[in-house]
């Protein structure tokens, strides 16, 4: 037997029979590259509900040419399927053929049948940066995914949400009654929600809440087994805050009788990530870091396509129910010897590093916040847990679930490669509630709406608009952008250095600079709001409509709102407003330009 408790492998078709025979009944073909084992059908990616021959084996114990014993057979069929027992005297060899099941009754007639309903699997966290990659790989395997979302439009805006086999469902992860209506009939659930961003401070009792919710949800809804992503450290004590708030995440998804598949990681490298960017800014700007101590404590870092295996795999191993496994890359160095591997990954020269041991997690997180796009909510509680030491205890989830890791050279050069590219999945900025009128709104509205005309067609117009920001910038006055950016920052605020996750397009909910996008009406309208610090709720539009009949050029009107909070925000209004004149003119100016300068091109 496999270590998966599988046979090594079926038998195959004789050497000499035709390559392609067919069926004596005349319903089908049967082709000898169909015949494959198990444990190849899901090193090749097969769904376990996938295409099966099904037979009755103790009435044909021969039958074409598999003679294993039926207890052997029905253990193998249990495990492929993640079953505990299969009902009757059944035979399952995992197969394709031409994408269909079919059936051998004892008398060898062959027999179509319908596919099998595709496994159905739940995953929160969708629109996140792990649950934004894992959904549309798990569509890949043939999986029907359904997701848990705040806000539904936003994920109906992934590129992926147009498959068949996507359900979406609105609600609050909070929700005890409204999850366990969305996760009846799931075969599993992931749980990939992390409220420290959305939470503040408290993020530790918010996400403590929300894993107990699930972990009861779960049970009452009848669900198998919920798979967690959580963080590596070491136990007892000395734990940080943020890794202490993983390990009560991990006891309390449990809390309902749930098996848990925990998935302890460290570091995560890929394009987009938290750690990743942190790490690309750092060393970019300073060619001399004066750092805290922890500079010296040892990580193993593991690259993000890694993680997409190892979850993924869990899946589709059962032996990894219930258990806790630790996860990463094939090396384990310092975070100082890690900066200066993403300085050479970068092409810069050598970083000099110097620990000293007077900076506090405060200290580290503000200048995080001031140095990186990272907001100091979601940087202290990361600076705080890298004290820790971050290394696999075992090698258990290799030996589960065997997979060749990237190195953590090959993890950057891969990240960096899709950054330059333009073709970043997902990104940290991802995640979070999207912003809408507090709970103050209402009252006074200050409009600012300008109106322009371009000598170029619509489709060009919009994609001139959806360029804006990031390394292209405001395309007038960016200097009085960056200057915004950078009194942001000094705030707390997000400021500038987020940029776009891609150069050419924006989806609903994505990070621009200080602005999100919540509303995206492909070709004709978008919608921002601003993120920065601001005594009010600021949004900036802009329509493109075609020219009316008669008239010349396509429209594309811009208009700023902003809603006021009191006398403060009234006054920001009309000291901000003769910069208006600068900014907005010369921005419009300059995607007329851009525009029109693309129509001219063959």
């Amino acid at each position: 037997m496999s270590r998966r408790g599988l046979p090594a492998a079926l038998p195959r078709m004789p050497p000499s029979a035709q390559t392609d025979r067919a069926n004596p009944h005349g319903q089908g073909t049967i082709h000898e590259r169909d015949w494959a084992s198990i444990a190849d059908a899901q090193s090749r990616g097969r769904s376990a509900a996938r295409s099966l021959w099904i037979g009755d084996i103790d009435a044909a114990p021969g039958l074409v040419g598999i003679d294993w014993p039926a207890s052997m057979l029905r253990s193998a069929v249990a495990v492929a399927l993640g079953r505990r027992a299969v009902v009757g005297p059944l035979l399952a060899a995992r197969v394709m053929a031409s994408g269909e099941t079919w059936s051998a009754a004892a008398s060898l007639r062959f027999i179509k049948m319908p596919e099998a309903a595709p496994i159905i699997i739940f995953v929160t966290g969708a629109t996140g940066y792990i649950g934004g990659r894992l959904v549309p790989r798990l569509l890949e395997r043939g999986y029907r995914v359904r997701c848990l979302a705040r806000s539904a439009a936003k994920l109906r805006a992934r590129p992926w949400a147009g498959n068949p086999n996507i359900e979406v469902v609105e609600g609050d992860a909070g929700d005890e009654g409204r999850l366990g209506d969305a996760l009846r009939g799931c075969a599993a659930a992931y749980y990939l929600v992390h409220s420290m961003d959305s939470a503040g401070p408290e993020y530790r009792a918010r996400d403590l809440a929300l894993a107990g919710a699930f972990g009861r949800a779960a049970a009452g809804a009848g669900v198998p087994r919920i798979v967690y992503l959580g963080g590596l450290g070491e136990t007892g004590d000395g734990l940080s805050r943020h890794l202490k708030s993983r390990r009560e995440v991990e006891a309390a998804l449990g809390l309902g009788g749930v098996p848990v598949t925990v998935l302890r990681a460290a570091m995560i490298i890929g394009s987009g990530s938290a750690s990743f960017e942190i790490l690309r800014y750092l060393v970019e700007r300073l060619p001399i870091m004066i750092t805290p101590r922890w500079v010296s404590t040892e990580s193993q870092p593991i690259a993000v396509r890694d993680v997409m295996h190892y979850l993924i795999a869990a899946l589709e191993t059962p032996a990894t129910i219930g258990r806790t496994l630790d996860i990463g890359g094939p090396q384990v160095e310092s975070y100082a010897n890690i900066m200066r591997e993403m300085a050479s990954a970068l092409g810069l020269r050598r970083r000099l590093v110097i620990p000293v041991p007077v900076l506090t997690p405060r200290l580290s997180s503000l200048w995080i916040h001031l140095v990186t796009p990272l907001n100091s909510s979601i940087a202290r509680p990361l600076a705080e847990g890298l004290k820790n030491r971050v290394v696999c205890r075992s090698d258990e989830a290799t030996r589960l679930m065997p997979h060749t890791c990237l190195t953590i050279r090959q993890a950057m050069d891969a990240a960096l490669a899709k950054v330059h590219a333009g073709d970043v999945e997902t990104a940290w900025s991802d995640a979070g509630v999207m912003r809408g009128d507090p709970s103050w709104a209402g009252g006074t509205v200050f409009v600012d709406r300008r109106e322009v005309r371009a000598q170029a067609p619509p489709a060009a117009v919009w994609s001139s608009v959806c360029s804006l920001g990031g390394q292209r910038g405001y395309f007038a006055a960016d200097w009085l952008w960056r200057v915004r950016g950078v009194m942001d920052r000094l705030a707390g605020g997000p400021g500038l250095r987020r940029g776009r996750r891609s150069a050419a397009q924006l989806w609903l909910g994505d990070a621009l600079d200080f602005w999100r996008v919540i509303v995206i009406e492909p070709p004709c309208r978008l919608v921002l709001t601003a993120e920065l610090r601001l005594p009010g709720v600021a949004t900036l539009s802009f329509d493109v409509s075609p020219p009316p009949p008669g008239d010349a050029g396509t429209r594309l009107v811009m208009t700023a709102r902003f809603r006021p909070r009191g006398l403060l925000g009234i006054a920001y209004w009309y000291a901000v407003l003769p910069l208006h004149g600068i900014v907005f003119r010369g921005m419009l100016k300059g995607l007329v330009s851009a525009a029109e300068r693309a129509a001219e091109k063959p």
